[in-house]
C-alpha cells in the first residue's frame, strides 16, 4: 500500500491541490495528514473540507497546533503573524468546520505505525523535533516501527538501531529510500502548504508500506495565486512573501 503523507497544508489550496494531483499520479492507495490545515493560507474553508472528504473515505488525520488554537483560542507562544492568522481563520470556518478541528485526535496509530503532528513523547505539548536528541527522544516513546509527523517544516529521515544509535539526514526528492528493518524511523515529510528549508515547491511524501520505502516529493504549485489570496484577506504581507522564499 501506498500512503501519501501530507503535512502542515496550512490553508494553502494551490499548494494542497498540487500535490494531492501528484499523489493520484503516483497512485496512492490512502493519505496521512498530519496536522496543521489552517493557519498563514488564505483558504482556510477550502482545505478543510477536502481534509474532511479525505477522512470520510478513510484517510487518518491527526490536529495541529494551528488547528486548535483556531478553535479554542491562541497561544501566547505563537508570533504576532501567526496570533493574526490564527483570529482571521477561526471567522473564516464554519461551526461544523470548527468542530470537525475540535475532535482531531492528536496521535494516530495503525499497525507498526504512529501518526502525530509534533512528536510521541508529548504530542500535545507541540515541542519541535529539531534535530538527533528530541528524534531519539519521540522514538523511544513508542514501539511503532515507524513514526510520521510534521510540526517542523522542513523534510527530515531519523533512524534508532536496536542498539540505540541515531543517524539523521535530509533526504533528496524523489528517490526511494529502503527503510531497514532492524531500525525505528521517524520521518517528517516537510510543508505542504509552508516549506522553510528554501525550496519553495510544496513538501510531502509517499510510504510505500510492502516495500517498505519513502520516498520524498517536491511538487511544484502557483505560489503567486497562494499569495495573493494571503494579501485579500488583508494577512500580514510577510506570510505571503515567504511562500515564494521557502522560508
Amino acid at each position: 500500500m501506498k500512503i501519501a503523507l501530507i503535512s502542515d497544508l496550512h490553508a494553502n489550496r494551490e499548494a494542497f491541490s498540487a500535490v494531492l494531483e501528484h499523489a493520484q499520479n503516483a497512485q496512492v492507495d490512502d493519505y496521512a495528514l498530519l496536522g496543521d490545515f489552517v493557519g498563514y493560507g488564505g483558504d482556510p474553508s477550502w482545505v478543510v473540507d477536502r481534509v474532511r472528504e479525505l477522512v470520510a473515505q478513510g484517510a487518518v488525520a491527526v490536529m495541529g497546533n494551528h488547528d486548535l488554537a483556531t478553535v479554542k483560542g491562541q497561544a501566547p507562544s505563537m508570533r504576532e503573524e501567526a496570533r493574526e492568522a490564527v483570529a482571521w481563520t477561526h471567522g473564516q470556518l464554519r461551526p461544523d468546520q470548527l468542530e470537525f478541528l475540535a475532535q482531531l485526535p492528536l496521535s494516530v496509530t495503525q499497525q507498526d505505525r504512529l501518526f502525530v503532528h509534533a512528536n510521541a513523547f508529548a504530542p500535545g505539548g507541540w515541542e519541535y523535533i529539531q534535530g538527533r536528541l528530541e528524534a531519539m527522544r519521540s522514538l523511544q516513546a513508542t514501539e511503532c516501527r515507524y513514526t510520521f509527523c510534521g510540526h517542523m517544516h522542513e523534510p527530515m529521515l531519523y533512524h534508532l538501531s536496536g542498539t540505540g544509535k541515531a543517524g539523521e539526514f535530509t533526504p533528496a526528492a524523489g528517490t526511494a529510500i529502503p527503510l531497514l528493518p532492524n531500525r525505528q524511523w521517524l520521518a517528517i515529510p516537510g510543508s505542504c502548504g509552508q516549506p522553510r528549508d528554501g525550496n519553495p515547491a510544496a513538501c510531502y511524501a509517499i510510504f510505500d508500506s510492502e516495500r517498505s520505502e519513502l520516498a520524498f516529493q517536491r511538487v511544484p504549485y502557483d505560489i503567486e495565486s497562494a499569495a495573493a489570496r494571503i494579501r485579500a484577506a488583508g494577512l500580514p504581507e510577510r506570510l505571503a512573501q515567504r511562500l515564494s522564499e521557502g522560508q
